[in-house]
């Protein structure tokens, strides 16, 4: 073929359709509002995010927006909202544009969602869907999502929401499944509540009731608090984990009177100098360890790893912006976070978001002490001896 064929000949070949674009997942912008609200009026008929909201999403609020697009157009996006004081991620909004329906898009925004959680250091990922919604719970339920509640009347034509839930790393131990949950019943048994579920992990059929709860705060109260009844102590806990037969040691940065700053009356601070100093006397007679150093993220790791499970004395503020002390116990830990079980019954939040909380080891660190002198203290008890 000379020079002067070889364009008659390109001209009659016939025209390959150009390939399309794989394609492509990235963070959202406010220059893509447009195309989120088109996605989103296409796709519900009620309880539909607006441009405000999406504006507020995208540039104010704690939250990544996800979009799917091939050949610059839009197949679909995902929500996810964060928060600072947990490891958990949830999945706000999730839509797929009519049109491109049971091609993958879905899942493939999930699985991009999941990877964004775990950059933002959440081991897990929540989410609500109408429980008449049986497609989209189906999608949900292949990728390893679990039904654990329901949300009553949640939607604005009243339907109900089911919650799923899913783990997202393989590094939760099992032995988290051990300690079970009991969540206090008063606001001041926070601490019995929390030696009721240590002590559960070793006996299966220990009854965790009312009875016991309250018997074990008589045992371990300080008398007073800022207000109200008092609460309990480390000194007052590790007595009752050793009555009940169980190996207990105690952690305390200090040999001040836990608690005697919370209340300013005089008379008040002495009942609670002389309960403590009772209970000390009782803890030494018993041959309880106490060290007076702080328990940190290696000494709890090196507890939790002998068998041991610790409860912590921790300040409320990153859990619910009070300040207030308040005993959570350790059911597991990793390379990088701590699992707490929270007894907690008065911040509205559903037990099951209490439940084997993930939490970065170093914010459990910075909740881990309470009050203006950063007091700390760990209860550790262990398997009784057979």
């Amino acid at each position: 073929m000379n020079q002067v064929d070889q364009p008659v000949a390109e001209s009659l070949r016939p025209e390959v359709p150009r390939a399309p674009e794989p394609p492509h997942i990235r963070v959202a912008g406010p220059e893509d509002i447009a195309a989120l609200v088109n996605i989103e009026e296409a796709s519900f008929d009620s309880d539909r995010l607006s441009r405000r909201s999406f504006r507020h999403l995208l540039t104010e609020g704690n939250s990544l927006t996800l979009i799917d697009e091939v050949d610059n157009q839009a197949r679909g996006y995902i929500t996810l909202l964060f928060r600072a004081d947990v490891s958990l991620a949830r999945v706000y909004s999730i839509a797929t544009a009519p049109g491109w329906l049971g091609q993958g898009v879905g899942s493939g925004l999930l699985r991009a969602a999941e990877e964004l959680a775990l950059a933002h250091n959440c081991v897990a990922m929540r989410l609500e869907i109408r429980k008449d919604n049986l497609a989209s719970q189906l999608m949900f339920v292949r990728h390893g999502y679990v039904v654990f509640g329901e949300h009553a009347g949640y939607y604005e034509d009243g339907m109900d929401a089911l919650r799923l839930e899913k783990s997202l790393t393989a590094r939760l131990r099992p032995e988290l499944a051990r300690t079970a949950y009991y969540r206090q019943t008063l606001g001041f048994t926070c601490g019995a509540s929390c030696l009721m579920m240590a002590m559960k992990a070793f006996d299966r059929d220990l009854v965790l009731d009312r009875t016991l709860e309250l018997q074990i705060w008589r045992e371990a109260t300080t008398i007073y608090m800022t207000a109200g009844h008092g609460g309990c102590g480390p000194y007052g806990l590790a007595l009752a984990a050793h009555r009940r037969g169980y190996p207990t040691e105690i952690y305390v940065n200090g040999d001040g009177v836990l608690f005697r700053e919370s209340v300013r009356s005089e008379e008040k601070r002495d009942v609670i100098t002389l309960v403590h100093d009772d209970f000390v006397r009782q803890v030494r007679e018993a041959g309880i360890a106490v060290h007076h150093k702080v328990a940190g993220t290696a000494e709890l790791t090196r507890c939790y790893a002998n068998g041991g499970i610790p409860m912590v004395l921790i300040s409320t503020y990153r859990l619910t912006r009070e300040r207030a002390p308040h005993w959570v116990v350790v059911t597991g830990c990793d390379d990088r976070y701590f699992f707490i079980h929270d007894p907690d019954n008065a911040s509205g939040r559903a037990p099951d978001e209490r439940i084997n909380m993930a939490i970065l080891k170093k914010d459990f660190e910075r909740m881990a002490r309470y009050g203006r002198h950063a007091t700390k203290a760990v209860v550790v008890i262990y398997p009784p001896s057979q």
